[in-house]
C-alpha cells in the first residue's frame, strides 16, 4: 500500500510542479521509469502473496534503476545505446506483465 501511495504522490506532484529533465538525462528518465514501474508490479505481486518486504522493495527499485540506467549509459559508450535501451525495454516489459498476470491471478482467479 505504501508504493501505491508514494506512486501516486509521486504522480501528483509531478504534474503540479512539471519538473525540467536535463538533456543530457533525458535518455535515460523512460528506462528508469519503466525500471522502477518494474519493481512496484513486483512489489504488489510480493504483497498479494504475502511475502512482500520493505527492504527488498527498495533495494530492489533503487538498483532497477541504477543497473537499468547504467545498461543504457554503457551502450551510449559503446555506440549501441539504441539496441540496449530496446533490450532494456523488453525484459522489464516481460517481467512487468508477467507481475501484472499473477497479480490478475490473484485477485480474479482467473
Amino acid at each position: 500500500m505504501i508504493a501505491v501511495l508514494g506512486l501516486v504522490v509521486g504522480v501528483v506532484l509531478g504534474l503540479v510542479f512539471q519538473p525540467d529533465v536535463p538533456a543530457g538525462l533525458e535518455l535515460y528518465l523512460p528506462i528508469a521509469v519503466v525500471a522502477a514501474l518494474d519493481a512496484v508490479f513486483g512489489a504488489l505481486r510480493a504483497y498479494l502473496d504475502g511475502i512482500f518486504d520493505d527492504k527488498v522493495f527498495v533495494v530492489s527499485f533503487v538498483s532497477n534503476v541504477i543497473i537499468a540506467a547504467g545498461i543504457v549509459y554503457l551502450g551510449d559508450r559503446l555506440g549501441v545505446g539504441g539496441q540496449l535501451s530496446t533490450g532494456v525495454i523488453v525484459v522489464l516489459g516481460i517481467r512487468i506483465f508477467t507481475n501484472v498476470a499473477a497479480i490478475r491471478r490473484h485477485l480474479f482467479h482467473a
